[in-house]
C-alpha cells in the first residue's frame, strides 16, 4: 500500500541561530555580505552543508529577517539551497509568500554565490526587490558544482522584473570559501555524479 508523507521538516543547524544573533543591522551592503560569507564559511566548518549562505534583509534598515545556509548534504534534499532556505524562513516569519507585499518594507536577498538555475527561478516569486551576490557562477563551476542552465544575461532578466541586481560584492572572499570547501574534500554534489 502506498503511503504518502504528510509532513516535510527541515532541521536547521544548531549553530545557525546563535550566529544570526551576532549580526548588527547596517545599511552597508559590503558589511551585510561579509556576514553572509562568514555564514557560508561556518557552514563548511560545522559540516552542516555546502559552502553557500543567503540572507533576507529589510532593504533600507538592513535588519536581518532570515539567514539560510545550504543544507543539501546534511538534509539529503536537493532543493535546500541557501537562497531557498532563506526565502522560506523569511516568508514563514513574516506570514506570507510575497516579501514584496504592499504592507511590507522592501526586502533584499544576499547570496554568497550567484544563483543557480533553480534559485534564479525562485527569486522573482519570492517578492524580493534586490539581489546582491558575491562569488560568480564560474567560481562555483570551477570547483565542480553544476549551476544548471541560466539565461546568458540572467541579471537583465531579473532587472526586467523590477529586481535590482548587484554582483561581485565580496567575490574574492566568497570564492575563497568555495575553495576552502573543495580543499577540505567537501562533497561536490550533482545529480548522477560520475
Amino acid at each position: 500500500m502506498f503511503k504518502q508523507a504528510h509532513r516535510l521538516e527541515i532541521i536547521l543547524p544548531d549553530w545557525l541561530g546563535a550566529f544570526a544573533q551576532g549580526y548588527a543591522s547596517t545599511a552597508d551592503l559590503t558589511k551585510r555580505m561579509e556576514f553572509v560569507i562568514a555564514a557560508a564559511r561556518m557552514n563548511v566548518v560545522e559540516k552542516s552543508g555546502g559552502p553557500f549562505a543567503a540572507a533576507i534583509f529589510e532593504s533600507d534598515s538592513g535588519n536581518l529577517v532570515a539567514l539560510g545556509v545550504n543544507l543539501v548534504t546534511g538534509q539529503g534534499l536537493s532543493i535546500l539551497h541557501a537562497e531557498i532556505v532563506a526565502i522560506a524562513l523569511a516568508q514563514r516569519k513574516l506570514g506570507g509568500y510575497d516579501l514584496g507585499g504592499r504592507a511590507m518594507p522592501s526586502h533584499d536577498l544576499f547570496a554568497s554565490t550567484e544563483p543557480c538555475a533553480m534559485c534564479l527561478g525562485a527569486i522573482p516569486w519570492s517578492g524580493v526587490r534586490r539581489l546582491v551576490t558575491a562569488a560568480c557562477d564560474e567560481d562555483a563551476r570551477a570547483i565542480g558544482f553544476d549551476e544548471g542552465d541560466k539565461p546568458d544575461d540572467w541579471v537583465a532578466s531579473l532587472v526586467g522584473r523590477g529586481i535590482e541586481t548587484i554582483t561581485s560584492v565580496g567575490r574574492r572572499q566568497a570564492a575563497e570559501v568555495l575553495r576552502f570547501y573543495a580543499d577540505g574534500l567537501g562533497v561536490i554534489y550533482n545529480a548522477r555524479e560520475g
